[in-house]
């Protein structure tokens, strides 16, 4: 019995460590303890004046005009100037089914998105936002040629070839195509946007005018603030910035602050892989096609980050053109089809250490909202699945803390016959157990091995994109949202007490009185998660409970 108190209580401390450090990094401070899991944030130190009017420009630095197999490009980076967009370039807005797009003609560069099927956060009534040039916020796909002295780049102006800008009803793509020629060059650019689909095609095309030979190389960055997402949580953190993917290094996330630093660890030369810019539910990515390619991070300046690949197309005879094609994917984490477009790109949907367990659970989870159509049901239905797999497992635990439920009073009584004799009252109360036949921790351990699958659980629903925007029934029209009556966090706060009085009273007045409080710190917690991760824990409190008081009966009748 002590073993299980203590088991609780660390259960329960960890959890308040946990919170205390997620709640000092959501409002920029340093973590206490670094155990939460949310993502510092880099400052910028400068006023927020300087931040807002520096932010409204594009990114400035380029790879230096070395070739893709030399050194690092990050650490070949100049600063140039660079006027704003709105100053020189034509904004082309590009239409889908599913999200429109801003290019700008200044560097050809992606400097809107809004993903039509996807509401935004805060506003219901508007499209979620990816890309964005504004005064708050910058996050910018971006594109140029470098190993050429004065080739095109994403400060380059560029010419709109013009054409259909919209997907018509008959229309599987739609092309848009950019040009511009300097530094001996002509580069035109290629993006073609798919029917219900969110992954855009690139293709470069660069030209030698020139009577020499040239070895040009192409790079493509993502270029995005440090800012707080702007429905971040302060009781829960996901990540947000760089990762990048390589089959040496697999999937590597990169803090903002490790850019600030230069401490950032990650594959910089790869044949194949990705870089993203990662962030909870979305994700900006860049796949290119197969072949050397150099990855890299970089601070723009205080507050803004890049990151990004180049790779050499090779040598092109005078008057001879070579193309470089990828795929540029900016939309909603939804693993099936981050998985069809490159090795790896579903590890976005990061569940850490427990994704050998989480990627099952959310497959049938999956399935199942594949038969209800509903995905608050098929969280319900799931959780009675897992409930239903650990049944005797579950049943021995609660077994185990009814029988010493039924032998409080005697402990009790124990523990006043020895007083301050601990010793004596260890070597009573172990004589008590073999005369019952009660294992200690026989309603431990099958909590303990119960853990990690419903902890995946937790990081699945967090997770999921598919909870976004997702009803359940009445009141609860969106269950990536907290309950906005707060029903279902105060249903958990009567189960969990309901619980507490079901299990054997602590012997030690303090440890009796932390069980008492736990369901109201919990739901407390609880308020701010989203509705979809509360009623799986009111789901599979309810189960536990008709469980454990059948399980009761049962022993007081027999």
């Amino acid at each position: 019995m002590e073993t299980r108190k203590l088991i609780l209580l660390m259960v329960f401390s960890l959890s308040l460590v946990m919170l205390w450090d997620n709640y000092q990094v959501s409002v920029g401070k340093p973590p206490l303890f670094g155990l939460g899991t949310a993502q510092p944030v880099a400052q910028d130190k400068s006023s927020d004046q300087s931040k807002h009017a520096a932010s409204d420009k594009p990114a400035t630095d380029l790879p230096s005009a070395v070739s893709a197999s030399e050194g690092n490009p990050a650490a070949q980076l100049k600063s140039v100037a660079a006027a704003p967009v709105d100053e020189k370039g034509q904004i082309i807005v590009a239409k889908t089914d599913v999200m429109q797009l801003d290019f700008s003609t200044l560097g050809a560069q992606i400097v809107g998105s809004e993903l039509l099927k996807q509401p935004d956060s805060q506003d219901k009534s508007k499209p979620m936002q990816l890309f964005s040039n504004t005064a708050s916020n910058t996050y910018l796909g971006q594109v140029g040629v470098v190993g050429v002295a004065d080739a095109p780049n994403h400060r380059s102006l560029f010419q709109f070839e013009g054409g259909p800008t919209t997907l018509g009803p008959n229309q599987d793509s739609l092309d848009l195509k950019f040009k511009a020629s300097s530094g001996g060059v002509n580069v035109e650019y290629t993006y073609t946007l798919y029917k219900d689909r969110y992954d855009i095609g690139f293709k470069a095309t660069v030209t030698n005018t020139t009577q020499a030979v040239v070895d040009p190389s192409v790079y493509m960055q993502i270029t995005r603030d440090g800012n707080p997402l702007p429905d971040a949580s302060k009781f829960y953190h996901t990540f947000t910035g760089p990762a990048i993917y390589s089959p040496e290094g697999k999937y590597q996330k990169i803090k903002f602050s490790n850019i600030d630093d230069n401490s950032a660890s990650f594959v910089k030369s790869a044949e194949s892989g990705w870089v993203a810019m990662v962030q909870h539910y979305f994700v900006s990515a860049i796949i290119p096609e197969k072949g050397s390619r150099q990855n890299y991070t970089l601070l723009i300046k205080p507050n803004l980050y890049a990151v990004g690949m180049k790779s050499a197309i090779g040598a092109i005879q005078p008057g001879q053109s070579a193309t470089y094609n990828a795929t540029l994917y900016s939309g909603p984490q939804n693993q099936r089809a981050l998985a069809k477009l490159s090795e790896g790109l579903d590890l976005v949907v990061d569940y850490g250490w427990l994704t050998v367990i989480a990627k099952p659970i959310h497959w049938l989870l999956d399935h199942i909202h594949g038969i209800v159509n509903n995905w608050g049901w098929s969280i319900i239905i799931l959780t009675c699945l897992i409930k239903l797999l650990f049944f005797p497992l579950s049943a021995t635990s609660y077994k185990s803390m009814a029988k010493m439920r039924q032998v409080g009073p005697r402990m009790q009584k124990l523990k006043e016959q020895y007083g301050d004799d601990k010793a004596g009252f260890q070597r009573a109360m172990m004589e008590m157990y073999k005369r019952e036949k009660i294992n200690p921790l026989g309603g431990c351990m099958p909590i303990v091995v119960q853990i990690p699958v419903f902890i995946s659980l937790y990081w699945v629903l967090l997770a999921s994109v598919e909870m976004r925007g997702a009803p359940w029934l009445g009141w609860v029209s969106d269950l990536a949202q907290p309950d906005p009556y707060y029903i279902l966090p105060i249903i958990m706060a009567v189960t969990m007490f309901v619980q507490t009085r079901l299990n054997p009273t602590p012997p030690d007045p303090v440890q009796a009185k932390l069980m008492m409080v736990m369901p109201l710190v919990f739901s407390f917690m609880f308020l701010f998660f989203p509705s979809g991760l509360v009623l799986y824990w009111v789901v599979n409190n309810m189960l536990s409970i008709t469980q454990q008081w059948v399980i009761t009966r049962k022993l007081m009748k027999s």
